[in-house]
């Protein structure tokens, strides 16, 4: 195996998902990010090389040029793995250019892109017969009729280029319970220079929402695919997974996979829908685009998603498969659990004894692998350094 795999983004769980699953398999693994200060993902047994990168939005023209340099140097084309979406984002900008030098699932280039702008996937999904929450732009006739008619309140005001949105706010959304609310979120999107929607709430607790996590070959048609439903995520109601767990849903490989085969995608994709708990009706939520923060687990239970990209586009790639059957293995990221935990608790949304009764299915760690301590530790090291720091400033 001559390609190398370029792994960019390392300080967060996704990026050392897939240093482990690709260098588990003896492939050569990149770790590349912008700084070292907190990239715990690169410290993994399995990271063969460390790169320190330009940044990648503060630098872009040297991060494309550092990109290319390196691949200019190896024998063979590496395999490009972005692990968030932001470097989706600019990999995106550049993907023809990219394609000269790496090897990357997706060829049409603002694909990425379109399907992470959530007005662009509304009208997709609209247009190929995939529910999706009613919505309201905020340049709409009458829009603030049409939310009290249409969409009512609570109401959830959410950005159409979420990477940026998280960027400025730390959170996916802004939910808002009436219009004073209402207008006060989109004053704080406007003087951020931030476009955004307004969707009604789908009713249902958190374990509504459901995933098809899905791998598409160069063809475009699903090869590699299962299902899972969350249980708890942080921030609480409209974050992001703590904890997922497999769970067979069979209406979302007819839905999902329907809508990725139509829209010409290639490599890994992860539709987020939630169950209509009055009609259940499955919405699509979002696209995940880049491998998903349950990645690891998806490696558990049989469906290793960053080796079966590395295997297809280096020329063998492995059979089809499915996890056709409920595993109940669940992710969990143990520090936002115990946050989302309180907070669940707090809002009376759970009990202590639910939390409790689900830790005693089987469970993937984030982050902790008994045979691969080192990023573990930096982690709680790096936690812990942030706690103390937060306790002397009070």
């Amino acid at each position: 195996m001559n390609n190398k795999a370029v792994i960019l983004g390392c300080n967060y769980y996704i990026g050392l998902s897939v240093i482990r699953c690709l260098g588990k398999q003896g492939i050569h693994t990149v770790a590349v990010d912008y700084s070292p200060e907190g990239a715990y993902g690169a410290l993994s047994k399995y990271t063969s090389e460390r790169l320190i990168a330009p940044h990648y939005r503060d630098e872009k023209s040297a991060f494309i040029a550092f990109l290319k340099d390196y691949a200019q140097k190896q024998s063979a084309p590496p395999v490009l793995f972005p692990c968030h979406d932001s470097y989706v984002e600019v990999i995106d900008e550049y993907l023809d250019e990219l394609r000269q030098y790496y090897l990357i699932p997706q060829t049409e280039q603002g694909l990425y892109t379109k399907m992470m702008n959530k007005e662009v996937l509304h009208r997709l999904a609209e247009e190929n017969g995939v529910n999706v929450p009613e919505t309201v732009r905020v340049h709409e006739e009458n829009f603030l009729d049409r939310i009290d008619e249409v969409i009512k309140y609570p109401c959830v005001v959410k950005p159409t280029d979420s990477p940026s949105f998280v960027a400025k706010f730390r959170r996916k959304l802004f939910k808002v319970n009436n219009r004073k609310e209402l207008l006060e979120a989109l004053e704080k999107a406007e003087q951020a220079g931030l476009e955004v929607i307004v969707q009604r709430i789908i009713p249902g607790f958190d374990d509504h929402m459901h995933t098809f996590d899905a791998y598409l070959n160069q063809d475009a048609k699903v090869t590699h695919w299962t299902t899972c439903q969350k249980f708890r995520q942080y921030p609480i109601n409209f974050g992001a997974s703590v904890f997922t767990a497999q769970k067979h849903v069979p209406e979302l490989y007819d839905i999902g996979g329907t809508f990725l085969e139509k829209m010409g995608w290639k490599g890994f994709a992860e539709i987020e829908f939630k169950k209509d708990a009055d009609t259940g009706q499955f919405y699509l939520i979002e696209v995940n685009v880049r491998m998903t923060n349950f990645n690891y687990m998806l490696y558990e239970v049989g469906l290793n998603m960053p080796h079966i990209t590395y295997r297809e586009l280096t020329g063998s790639p492995l059979k089809p498969m499915s996890v056709t059957h409920t595993t109940g293995r669940a992710f969990w990221y143990f520090y936002e659990d115990m946050l989302a935990v309180r907070d669940y608790i707090k809002t009376k949304q759970l009990t202590a004894g639910q939390v409790f009764r689900s830790l005693f299915r089987p469970k993937t760690a984030a982050i902790w692998e008994w045979s691969d301590p080192k990023p573990g530790m930096a982690y709680v090291s790096m936690i812990g350094g942030k706690l103390v720091r937060k306790l002397l400033r009070k």
